[in-house]
């Protein structure tokens, strides 16, 4: 791929087509710029060969073949992932993934951040790309809360020395808040929290405490809850506290309009 820019790149209108394919749910930006290598992605019928190419109104974009419309309103849905799903489109071993468990009617979504093979609980899934990559960044500060079942002798200090930071097997962690919930025998359940997690974090932590974590679930993920959803569960998170929950986000046009139609003789639902 060139590293110039396109000549005709608008300067006054458009949006870069990685951030566009984002948007309308169909990959992160780091996944559209690889497509675009693999002359995926085709603009108005011509293939796409650099990520600083321009999406204006009317224009056609392809992947794979297939026409991808424009961003919907952004939305987010709470997902309890089971264990035994993959958090991926496709999974080159065949094993089975979130994706593919989802009923029929959905758009296209991305997952905000990921959940391994073997983890349960809180999933959030998302139209808007762009969102999912903003909610995963570390800058966010979102804490991660998880409820882990752990197999050997709680060494409670340990726990509690967590929060100051962590080094196993030469792997600097970050602060780790972990509290002992209750325990029967050699078995015990743990409430382990974060801000940052590294792959598989929590379960090579808990390794260097001498403790096999033989359940994950993830109960919430910053201001969003797990609650009582049952697995494989799909709830949309509405409009209204998705606004409340993410500066910045937009309301939908209907809604805005809605909204400046407000009188003093008039309230909100």
């Amino acid at each position: 791929m060139t590293d110039d820019a396109p000549s005709n790149a608008p300067a006054d209108k458009g949006e870069r087509i990685a951030k566009w394919l984002a948007r309308a749910g169909t990959a992160s930006r780091r996944d559209v710029e690889r497509m675009i290598e693999e002359s995926r992605i085709r603009l108005n019928g011509q293939p796409v060969t650099h990520p600083a190419t321009f999406v204006q109104p009317g224009d056609i974009v392809q992947v794979d073949g297939k026409v991808v419309g424009a961003a919907e309103h952004t939305r987010v849905w709470r997902y309890h992932k089971p264990d035994g799903l993959m958090t991926t489109h496709r999974d080159p071993q065949g094993r089975p993934t979130v994706f593919e468990s989802l009923p029929e009617g959905m758009p296209r979504v991305v997952s905000v951040g990921r959940l391994d093979i073997n983890s349960e609980g809180l999933l959030l899934l998302t139209n808007d790309g762009a969102l999912a990559r903003r909610l995963e960044l570390p800058s966010n500060a979102w804490v991660r809360r998880y409820r882990v079942r752990v197999f050997g002798v709680v060494d409670e200090r340990r726990l509690a020395a967590l929060a100051k930071g962590s080094e196993f097997d030469g792997i600097q962690y970050g602060p780790i808040e972990a509290g002992l919930d209750s325990k029967k025998g050699d078995n015990a359940w743990l409430t382990v929290s974060l801000r940052e997690g590294k792959n598989r974090e929590i379960r090579r932590v808990m390794t260097g405490l001498n403790l096999h974590v033989s359940r994950l679930i993830r109960v919430s993920y910053g201001p969003f809850q797990l609650g009582t959803l049952q697995k494989r569960e799909l709830e949309e998170v509405p409009g209204k506290i998705l606004r409340e929950q993410i500066p910045g986000l937009a309301a939908p046009a209907r809604a805005r309009t809605r909204a400046r139609r407000i009188t003093p003789d008039t309230q909100e639902d």
